[in-house]
């Protein structure tokens, strides 16, 4: 589908372009992160929920969560939440930027349908059967690159910041303007049908490929609360350095070029 997209991908080509900063978030996206009302996200980057489906169906999943990690992070649980309900569908803004670049390896049990807004990125997916997928999101489409992509239930998924076409990434350029998406999840998102992937398990999907995708995969001093962001709640100041933090940060350099 393009000279930006392909399945088995050479895994030396899956690499971090900007690592997590702890320097500020700049006007622009601190402006942005507070017009769209985002709040850091569990998995990386931001995110504000902007829809939920007021119809409701009999849960199609399990009673007991998909993680109990997750699910015990969830706190407090969303208001009215029941095991043996879902919400019809949920959708959300996401966002990765400069400072929060990354999103690492999880899965849920529902389908996902993702629609790029601005910015670019790579997407890279774990299917059940071990075989790895590797895709760029962005507006670049005559190369292949994608606008609307969709990730079904069960398969992993992470995704890193690109650089913008003629905005290299070198000492002295601009800083990207991040990537913007949408995610509607159907039926509705839900914590308890929500996974990290970690590194053991990384090892024992795809032995072979473990050390050259680990970098993806959450470390466990990752862990954090989760936020709901249905519950009321001010903007936050991402300036502040309070609620931003993602952990240990991945000891990468910047590319000095985009992303062939």
């Amino acid at each position: 589908m393009g000279e930006y997209t392909f399945n088995e991908p050479a895994l030396g080509a899956l690499k971090p372009i900007f690592a997590p900063s702890s320097e500020p978030e700049s006007l622009q996206t601190t402006a942005l992160i507070q017009t769209l009302a985002l709040l850091p996200h569990v998995e990386g980057g931001y995110f504000s929920q902007t829809d939920e489906d007021p119809k409701t169906i009999p849960s199609p999943y399990p009673l007991t969560p998909l993680s109990g990690e997750t699910a015990s992070q969830a706190v407090p649980p969303r208001p009215g939440f029941d095991a043996a309900v879902r919400r019809l569908s949920t959708t959300i803004f996401y966002l990765l930027t400069y400072r929060r670049p990354l999103g690492r390896f999880h899965r849920n049990r529902s389908r996902i349908i993702h629609t790029l807004h601005r910015g670019r990125g790579r997407y890279v997916l774990l299917h059940p059967d071990g075989r790895v997928e590797s895709f760029i999101v962005g507006n670049a489409v005559e190369r292949g690159e994608r606008l609307q992509w969709v990730v079904e239930g069960g398969v992993w998924k992470a995704s890193y910041l690109l650089d913008t076409e003629g905005n290299m990434a070198s000492e002295g350029a601009q800083e990207p303007e991040g990537l913007l998406i949408s995610e509607t999840v159907v039926p509705g998102f839900e914590f308890a049908d929500h996974e990290f992937l970690s590194e053991r398990c990384l090892e024992e999907l795809v032995p072979e490929k473990a050390m050259a995708l680990g970098w993806l995969a959450r470390k466990s001093e990752e862990a954090e609360e989760v936020t709901d962001s249905s519950e009321e709640s001010d903007a936050p100041d991402v300036n502040s350095g309070e609620t931003v933090e993602i952990g240990e940060a991945v000891e990468i350099k910047i590319s000095k070029g985009k992303e062939e």
